[in-house]
């Protein structure tokens, strides 16, 4: 098969294609054959080499892949959706994707939406397995004690996980707000359902919010920045409010007034979804085909596609994504 490898840690220029065998499949997994891949910020991070390949994961980059089922085992217990050869699936992966072929355990494979194309599942699996783990599962966005919709503030608003997030929060209905680095991406929040987007050049994330929520604060920060990021999302929020960490672009190291999560009862949490069992995976993508799923058909939300390259140009991919323009996902084509 035909495969993008990264062949030494570096610039995008790195990335080339090359030929492989097969993936070998082990018990539970699935081949599928991939017609698109999804490109997402950890595929970047290890291409330089600061994200490391868990165990027994393949070295090749690529994390969420979709296309359709050509071998395996389909049947137990993990076969939650009668899912058969020549099925099409999209699903979430610890490595491989950037390949014609991916295997895949089952329980990580959900069926496409219906009326989406290939390139659009593509986009799927990364972003709303870390959004639904981390906003929802960790984070628990819900109702204030009050019986109200909570508030969300989502900063990298047009990144592929902010674009998921802002969607599905709207979509269960709460109030959303997002940052972004210009005054076009923060109406391209809005344009997705935020009720402000806030370009983070500009203004300041903490008084936006604090004036939005008269002084109340907001019940869940999505934070992709970390840094210096972190205290000042500690001052955006309200009592009880939940910080969700998922990266660090702004860096590892925060100083945090202790004394206002005391008295204030807040919480900050971080995950990364990657080493995670097939276990805690397959819960998460039995919650999204039951509650997430819906919402497609409904109308309600939609992927969020940029741009779309030959894979054998991922390198191009990889330094559209570096930029930090697009506005959604960046998917390669088989």
């Amino acid at each position: 098969m035909k495969a993008i490898e990264i062949t030494q840690y570096g610039a995008p220029e790195v990335l080339k294609l090359t030929e492989r065998a097969k993936p070998e499949l082990k018990p539970g997994e699935v081949l599928i054959k991939v017609k698109a891949s999804g490109v997402n910020r950890p595929d970047v991070l290890q291409r330089i080499g600061q994200y490391p390949v868990p165990p027994g994961a393949s070295d090749l980059p690529g994390l969420e892949v979709a296309g359709e089922i050509v071998e395996g085992s389909l049947d137990g217990a993990d076969n939650r959706w009668g899912l058969k050869i020549g099925s099409r699936v999209c699903a979430l992966v610890q490595g491989g994707g950037y390949a014609e072929y991916c295997a895949a355990p089952l329980a990580q494979c959900l069926p496409v939406p219906e009326g989406l194309s290939d390139v659009e599942a593509a986009s799927l699996p990364e972003t709303f397995f870390t959004v639904w783990s981390n906003v929802f599962d960790r984070a628990h966005l819900g109702n204030t004690e009050a019986g109200e919709k909570e508030t969300l503030l989502v900063q990298g608003g047009t990144s592929g996980i902010g674009v998921t997030a802002i969607q599905l929060g709207v979509a269960l209905g709460h109030r959303v707000f997002a940052t972004a680095g210009s005054d076009d991406k923060a109406r391209a929040c809005e344009a997705l359902g935020a009720e402000r987007g806030i370009n983070y050049k500009t203004e300041d994330f903490v008084a936006v919010t604090k004036e939005l929520t008269k002084d109340r604060g907001v019940d869940v920060v999505l934070d992709m920045v970390g840094g210096d990021y972190l205290p000042r999302e500690v001052q955006a929020l309200a009592f009880d409010g939940r910080i969700a960490i998922i990266a660090l672009l702004g860096g590892s190291k925060a100083t945090l007034d202790m004394g206002a999560l005391l008295r204030r009862r807040l919480t900050v949490t971080g995950s990364t979804l990657r080493p995670r069992s097939v276990a805690f995976k397959a819960a998460i993508a039995q919650q999204l085909h039951e509650k997430v799923w819906p919402l497609f058909a409904a109308g309600k939300i939609r992927p969020v596609i940029y741009q779309t390259f030959p894979a054998e140009q991922a390198d191009k991919a990889h330094a559209l994504m570096e930029t930090s323009t697009h506005v959604g996902k960046i998917v390669l084509t088989w």
